[in-house]
């Protein structure tokens, strides 16, 4: 058994190895699944960004917002960094401008859905 285990060994080290297909070869799959990341997860995340700071940015006094909490009310003020909102009447609270999920248009009815226990 050992002469032929060494026999074997004998012919695979004799064997000429395959050529490494260098640094390229090792690289490009690596590169190519970014690429799909890049244009399937990245890109269009980049783009709702964008649009979302477009929106807060153009939102002016008197638009009815949604903020992420589920809170809607009215713009009455517009600040640097934040909104003062009116959500009743005489009662205002004032909310960082990234707690804003959407923007509810004059007509548009917002579906609610009721709380289950």
């Amino acid at each position: 058994m050992t002469a032929w285990t060494t026999t074997i060994l004998t012919i695979a080290q004799a064997a000429p190895g395959g050529q490494s297909g260098g640094m390229l070869g090792m690289m490009l799959p690596l590169l190519v699944i970014f690429g799909i990341f890049y244009f399937m997860l990245i890109r269009p995340q980049q783009r709702k960004d964008k649009e979302r700071r477009v929106m807060i940015d153009t939102l002016k006094s008197g638009a009815r917002v949604i903020f992420s909490g589920g809170i809607m009310g009215t713009v009455t003020n517009v600040k640097d960094q934040t909104f003062v909102i009116k959500i009743a009447d005489n009662v205002k609270i004032e909310v960082a401008k990234g707690a804003v999920s959407q923007v509810v248009e004059k007509g548009d009815k917002v579906e609610v859905e009721p709380a289950t226990r």
